[in-house]
């Protein structure tokens, strides 16, 4: 589970990110990461940056409740680890494509580790 900080709720938000982000695709998921360059200065006195938020995209191409359930799962846990490799502020979109439900836990880290590594130009710790 994503704490809550960390998630992306609103419609506004998820729209920001796939319409005004970078997007990384994959035989399994297409990435889209918006930096966010007018968030607040951290060395401010009292500002805290915002935490980097994170959101899923699973359609039913994917495959019934069930499976969609389980590919949304996967995906929170793995992007959960690589949430301090993001920028501060920055909102990321992951959106399963239909071969997720399919594909084990092994490939989806492939292609997730594979697409951030494009975006940010670094592998993600």
């Amino acid at each position: 589970m994503l704490p809550t900080e960390n998630r992306l709720r609103r419609r506004e938000d998820f729209a920001a990110a796939v319409r005004r982000g970078r997007r990384a695709g994959r035989p399994l998921l297409v990435v889209h990461l918006r930096s966010n360059s007018s968030s607040s200065d951290p060395h401010e006195a009292g500002g805290d940056a915002p935490p980097a938020r994170a959101g899923f995209v699973v359609s039913k191409a994917v495959g019934g409740a069930v499976v969609r359930n389980r590919v949304k799962r996967r995906l929170r846990h793995l992007v959960r680890e690589r949430l301090t490799a993001l920028p501060p502020g920055s909102l990321v979109v992951v959106r399963a494509l239909p071969g997720a439900g399919e594909a084990g836990h092994d490939e989806l880290v492939r292609d997730l580790d594979a697409a951030f590594r494009r975006l940010l130009g670094r592998p993600p710790s």
